[in-house]
């Protein structure tokens, strides 16, 4: 099937044109009589999901024989089902909600896995473009298995690993094993979060979306694009063309562009990132706009822990360069890609000499958090009492060269004009479809 979708370069859609979108999107997908699960975000992720929750109620709800939601975690916490309520506006209850089923993803669980196949090495060496050789085993939530058809529900953003996310990057890291989420992830941090994200077309996206053709079931999506103020675009259909839709708007609407880099930056994270594996998102968001030299202070005074799944291999290892790791592989190879990519992506660029064993990141980070000064100093990162950081006062400052991202996160800084490429939105009214995203 062709897209169907809208993208505003300006403005965002009202309630009833997203519910005319998408029940001309849902409309149109081939799920008559059969099992549909949706893969839904966490609350990491800002999206109207209570809308869309209707809307595939509506749209689908008569229609199939089962449709049931699975949350794709990665490796996030599990949702409690008061979370998961305020996530998609009802009452939940058992991990229901009336006729639908809403599950977790268990990735802490071996047994939630099935093993659709592997990707062998010279394909992954071609398809990370020499970076990496080796088999890659690619394990699913087995859940898939119980149903006939996927449909793929989340917003797409400026992504650190893969370039923007959304897409099959539910799928992978979303509701995938961990060899190919670690893979996928320390892929992504050899090419560095500052070369990748932002970026349409990268080797991570071509290998998860390589890994997505071993499932087989059909794959759809609906991909909303949403600022702070609302959404700036919905679209649906086929996975591929759909996502490259979101893309191409979402390269429009979040990335914002300036004249000179920064020579420091305040983030002020929102609550929805609980810990600095989320929250660290107010670094890599920042960094292409951050002058050498300069400093990011992620300020969040709610965040108390460094990862609440991962808070103890991070104090082993501690935040670093890309090349701090490379270098040193011996000591670090028996890590988890995924730990040591999110180490990177905090850290930022940077050197390290081999000879000397000195490392010189290329911006200071400074954690202005609930997170004790002695264990910021065991992670490798700066330290600022948050009760002395007033994000009004450095907004009001006059200092050249000073930026306050109000809630960080999900907009991308860069310097320079915006290129003229693949960034403009679909313009398609409802009830229109499109042959995908702009070209």
């Amino acid at each position: 099937m062709s897209v169907v979708g809208r993208g505003l370069a300006d403005g965002h859609l009202t309630p009833e044109e997203f519910l005319a979108i998408a029940a001309e999107g849902l409309g149109r997908l081939p799920v008559e009589g059969r099992r549909v699960l949706v893969l839904i975000p966490d609350g990491t992720r800002t999206m109207p999901m209570p809308l869309a929750f209707d809307a595939l109620e509506s749209e689908l709800g008569s229609r199939v024989a089962a449709l049931d939601f699975l949350v794709a975690l990665g490796t996030h916490l599990p949702m409690s089902d008061a979370q998961i309520g305020t996530l998609v506006g009802r009452k939940v209850a058992d991990g229901r909600t009336g006729a639908r089923r809403i599950f977790n993803h268990r990735w802490d669980d071996p047994a939630t896995f099935t093993t659709l196949g592997t990707i062998p090495a010279p394909e992954i060496e071609q398809l990370s473009q020499g970076r990496l050789c080796q088999d890659v085993p690619v394990a699913l939530n087995r859940l898939v298995l119980d149903y006939d058809h996927i449909l793929i529900c989340g917003p797409v953003f400026p992504h650190e690993v893969v370039g923007f996310s959304g897409g099959t990057k539910y799928l992978f890291p979303g509701i995938a094993g961990a060899d190919i989420i670690n893979f996928t992830h320390w892929l992504g941090a050899l090419i560095t979060s500052h070369e990748v994200i932002g970026t349409r077309d990268t080797p991570v996206r071509a290998v998860i979306d390589r890994a997505a053709r071993l499932v087989d079931r059909p794959l759809s999506l609906l991909a909303p694009v949403v600022t702070h103020e609302g959404v700036a675009g919905l679209f649906c259909g086929d996975v591929r063309e759909t996502w490259e839709a979101a893309a191409g708007l979402s390269a429009r609407r979040h990335v914002i562009w300036v004249d000179e880099p920064f020579q420091k930056v305040l983030s002020v994270m929102p609550p929805m990132y609980e810990d600095l594996w989320t929250a660290g998102k107010g670094m890599y968001k920042v960094e292409p706009a951050v002058a050498d030299g300069g400093e990011v202070v992620i300020y969040a005074p709610h965040v108390d822990e460094v990862s609440h799944a991962h808070g103890r291999i991070l104090d082993e290892i501690g935040y670093h360069c890309r090349d701090y790791f490379v270098k040193q592989w011996e000591r670090f190879e028996g890590y988890p890609g995924g730990v040591l990519a999110h180490s990177t992506h905090v850290k930022g660029a940077g050197d390290y000499d081999a000879a000397t064993g000195v490392e010189t990141p290329r911006v200071t980070v400074t954690l202005a958090t609930a997170i004790p000064p002695e264990r910021c100093r065991r992670v490798n990162l700066g330290y600022l009492a948050p009760a002395t950081v007033d994000p009004e006062a450095w907004s009001a400052s006059a200092e050249e060269g000073v930026l306050v991202v109000p809630r960080a996160g999900e907009h991308l800084y860069r310097v320079g004009p915006p290129p003229n490429d693949d960034t403009q939105p679909i313009e398609t009214p409802p009830g229109v479809a499109s042959s995908g995203g702009p070209e």
